[in-house]
């Protein structure tokens, strides 16, 4: 049995002991985030002699890999993150997922690793979608969220591109990002001791390393009481780029959006281009330019700066309530959000789950067969 990929055909191998409905049903009730997996995963084998081949949807189960493999010593790994929605009229839907395609294309570039044809990155998560559907959330703030990666496979020691690379999806139904949910706002810590990337590194890739490199930093923030940390520029240091794990964006009192801008050393989120489209088509002026932490204090003490929000694929849109750093805090406006964020997060996700027009071509259909 093949899938509907014409460029490399998926074979189906049904896992033969798939969790209980009972189960399922169950732990579909709180999920959580990133801990609950389903049934299923797609897997395609690449080497230098053949390319990439042996496209197959079989059992979720643990890679075996040799003690040398390239990617446990020199972390060619790269990923990404989409969403699937069930809609009200039962159709499932997945939010640009070519932009995903996208993104892992020139992630791949960026790490010397092959590119992956855009039609076998969007079978894949299609099919697995397909036979995995029924752990697809039905309740608020809920959606099966989905995660592309690849990685190097060869066994070798020494500093070179892999000649064996595995690229594979697998599935987590998730509720909210954030513990304290998808609406309330959260603290963010200002590191300035640690940087996430710098020119010429691989900031607008989203491989593994970038996201190592901020735990340390994370783990401050939490100490000092936060949910995120807020990232600086590695050659000024007073530049705000993005925080660990998502971009963030800016709204001021003239109805103006302001986003530090793509230099090379931020992430091109998916749910930010999104964002800055939609507040356009509200008559906001969207500006990605550069914006220094010493600014936000500024025009946060003058109510200039209005609302703050953190945005990605995992978190959707979240207000930010306070900037905690040494020394002090700053408060965004009131600390309880906004209500252009507010409208924000709404129409996204109202586009996301097909309750709201979508002019944009934004939303795709998986065809069930």
């Amino acid at each position: 049995m093949t899938g509907s990929s014409t460029v490399l055909p998926f074979k189906i191998e049904k896992n033969p002991n798939p969790l209980s409905a009972e189960k399922r049903a169950d732990l579909l009730k709180n999920p959580g985030f990133g801990r609950v997996f389903t049934d299923h995963m797609a897997v395609v084998q690449w080497s230098a002699g053949k390319g990439w081949h042996d496209a197959v949807i079989t059992a979720r189960k643990p890679f075996e890999i040799d003690p040398a493999s390239a990617v446990l010593h020199y972390g060619q790994e790269i990923f990404e993150g989409l969403k699937a929605y069930r809609a009200h009229d039962g159709r499932i839907l997945l939010f640009r997922p070519e932009a995903n395609a996208e993104r892992f294309h020139n992630s791949a570039i960026r790490l010397a690793m092959p590119p992956l044809d855009k039609d076998v990155f969007l079978a894949a998560i299609n099919e697995l979608v397909k036979i995995d559907r029924n752990w697809i959330p039905e309740t608020p703030d809920s959606s099966l969220y989905l995660r592309p990666f690849m990685f190097a496979n060869e066994a070798f020691l020494g500093v070179h591109p892999a000649n064996e690379y595995i690229f594979s999806v697998i599935a987590s139904p998730v509720g909210s990002y954030f513990k304290s949910g998808s609406t309330k706002p959260v603290s963010v810590w200002l590191d300035t001791e640690f940087s996430r990337a710098g020119p010429g590194g691989t900031g607008e890739a989203k491989c593994g390393g970038n996201y190592a490199s901020s735990l340390l930093a994370q783990i401050n923030a939490e100490k000092n009481g936060c949910d995120q940390v807020l990232f600086l520029d590695v050659v000024e240091r007073k530049w705000i780029e993005e925080l660990g794990g998502m971009n963030v964006c800016f709204v001021m009192d003239d109805n103006r959006l302001v986003t530090p801008k793509l230099d090379g050393t931020i992430l091109h989120g998916v749910t930010r281009k999104s964002i800055l489209q939609l507040a356009k088509d509200n008559g906001m002026k969207v500006e990605e330019r550069s914006y220094s932490f010493d600014d936000l204090k500024k025009d946060a003490k003058s109510g200039h700066l209005k609302e703050v929000f953190a945005c990605g694929t995992a978190a959707v849109i979240t207000p930010i309530g306070v900037f905690k750093y040494e020394g002090g805090e700053t408060v965004i406006g009131n600390g309880n959000g906004g209500e252009i964020t507010q409208n924000l997060r709404e129409q996204l996700i109202h586009i996301q789950k097909g309750e709201a027009k979508d002019p944009y071509g934004w939303v795709k259909t998986v065809k069930i067969d």
